[in-house]
């Protein structure tokens, strides 16, 4: 199996929409500005863009976006924005610009941006203001208290970090999270009285923690913890277990990123969101029953949770995100929401323990790798709101014996069944118009298979070391068989070209040495290099004088 790991961290595309780099996200509609090194004058962000057949909302302005661009002079950006990372603005003509600065700050349509040293030592954010970047207030040695307004939400990452002086943060309650190494170096993280026991507490939000924080954690605060920060207990290679409080509402992304010896979480009933990466390879951890009214559970939350061995979602998920449960080796049971509608790439790649899968058939889309490596997965009903097998979909799965699919599905895509040892059958729908590269590779107990009249074409190593397979009749709408199509099919002994065939590429019967018979056809224009090379059993044909014969198209046959 050939695991895509990469394409598990970052669904966005890069485009591009009125000279402005954006990357895109398919699943959520959702993009981002990112790198445009050579922008200038005024620019203004829309809300949506329109990238191909879909319509993007902008929802941020990513890390260095427009740094170094000294001729950018202004920008519009739109209501829809909700982050704006690092650096987006570092020497750009608009922050140049000291008209765009008041009180020593950058704002931009409501967005504070970043500050400078004429900043006052006691700043209150105003009222109004939508949103304050990651970093505003980085090495910032002036400011020592700051008040946020109950009209933001979030501190990003950074937003604080190495200003030495900062003694004081008012935190409203308003803010639902907070950002990694959001106070790393400042004067309040360096002050001993905010840490309780390894934790780094302001008011009722548990910020980091350190290597004394006790093995078996339970939240002990005068003020009860209502929120944890990003990353607050990642690489806390002591903790063992943690109980978290019922006044916390959401796990934030990379929570216990990497607690290799935690083995137990309790989760209270009210929270609501586990977030991206949350428990990303804590190796140890068996037990962390979630809660039945969970609504959403981030991409990667469990990603090398090796000795999980069982879950049940809540029925208010309706998303499983990418690499949920990727690489969860001791998986064997899983109950998955009755409303789910999505199951992205690589969510249960790798669970090689993951015994049964009932699919619930509200189902209507399936991400790659989807349930690769799932190697004792035996049997699976695909809904029928499934349109589509997609890439490496169950590449792997070598017990998988079974697989029904759905009318309506069009396609099977790139290497979806690959490796599917134990594959007997497959009925394949009348609606399929595309069988992808390698889609049945070393599918070994194959014996049938019906094409449909729809597929236009066998594309490259599709039943390639179908080792089974005894008999192919191809469907009248073929018109071309790609290289590699059937090759090293070595028990297959009979082959009936429709009329309409009129290419066999390089390779196609490569090392089909039971094949004996083949119909031909009079609509046949060419047959590639080596495409029946050791067929030894097949007498080489007489074929029309038109048709283009390849290199040791027949070499080794009689």
């Amino acid at each position: 199996m050939t695991l895509l790991v990469a394409a598990l961290y970052v669904s966005a595309e890069n485009a591009q929409y009125q000279d402005v780099n954006y990357s895109v996200d398919d699943n959520r509609l959702t993009a981002e500005v990112t790198l445009n090194p050579k922008v200038s004058g005024e620019l203004l962000i829309p809300e949506t863009i329109v990238v191909g057949q879909n319509t993007y909302t902008v929802i941020a302005v990513g890390d260095r976006a427009f740094k170094g661009c000294k001729n950018l002079t202004a920008i519009v950006l739109p209501q829809t924005i909700q982050r704006v990372y690092r650096s987006a603005f570092d020497g750009t003509g608009i922050m140049l610009d000291k008209t765009n600065w008041a009180d020593g700050c950058l704002w931009i349509d409501s967005i504070l941006i970043a500050t400078d040293k004429t900043i006052k030592p006691r700043f209150v954010v105003p009222e109004g203001t939508r949103l304050i970047a990651a970093g505003a207030f980085q090495g910032n040695k002036t400011i020592q208290r700051v008040e946020l307004p109950t009209c933001i939400s979030r501190i990003d990452h950074e937003t604080f970090r190495d200003c030495k002086n900062l003694q004081k943060v008012v935190i409203p309650t308003s803010i639902t999270s907070i950002g990694e190494d959001a106070f790393t170096g400042s004067g309040i993280y360096n002050n001993e009285k905010k840490w309780k026991k390894g934790a780094f507490i302001i008011d009722d939000c548990l910020i980091a923690t350190n290597n004394d924080l006790p093995a078996k954690y339970i939240f002990k605060n005068k003020i009860p913890i209502r929120l944890i920060a990003e990353r607050a207990f990642a690489n806390r290679k002591n903790l063992k277990s943690v109980t978290i409080p019922a006044t916390v509402t959401a796990i934030p992304t990379a929570a216990f990123y990497q607690c290799e010896n935690l083995t137990d979480v309790i989760i209270p009933s009210t929270v609501r969101e586990v977030g991206n990466f949350a428990f990303y390879n804590c190796g140890l951890l068996k037990n962390a029953l979630l809660p039945r009214d969970l609504e959403r559970l981030g991409a990667g939350v469990f990603y090398g949770c090796v000795n999980l061995r069982e879950q049940v979602l809540s029925d208010k998920i309706e998303v499983l995100e990418r690499a949920t449960f990727f690489t969860c080796r001791g998986l064997k049971n899983i109950i998955l929401p009755s409303h789910l509608r999505r199951i992205d790439a690589g969510v249960f790649a790798g669970c090689s323990n993951l015994e049964a899968i009932e699919l619930p058939r509200t189902l209507t889309f399936l991400g790659d790798q989807a349930f690769a490596g799932c190697a004792v997965l035996r049997k699976v009903v695909i809904p029928a709101g499934i349109n589509s097998l997609p890439k490496q979909a169950f590449q792997g799965c070598t017990r998988l014996y079974r697989i029904d699919l759905p009318d309506g599905l069009y396609a099977i895509g790139d290497e979806a069944l690959d490796g599917c040892l134990a594959l007997e059958r497959i009925n394949i729908p009348k609606s399929t118009f595309r069988i992808g590269v390698r889609a049945f590779r070393n599918c070994q107990q194959l014996r049938g298979i019906v094409l449909v009249d729809h597929i236009h074409m066998i594309e490259q190593e599709a039943f390639i070391e179908c080792k089974m397979l005894e008999e192919v009749q191809l469907p009248a709408s073929v018109q071309r068989l790609q290289s590699g199509a059937f090759a090293h099919c070595i028990n297959l002994q009979k082959v009936i070209l429709n009329a309409s065939l009129k290419r066999i590429d390089d390779g196609v019967f490569y090392n089909c040495r039971s094949l004996r018979e083949v119909q031909w056809n009079d609509s046949l224009q060419a047959i590639g290099a080596e495409a029946f090379l050791d067929c030894k059993y097949l007498r080489t044909p007489v074929l029309a004088p038109a048709v283009e014969v390849g290199k040791n198209a027949f070499k080794g046959c009689r």
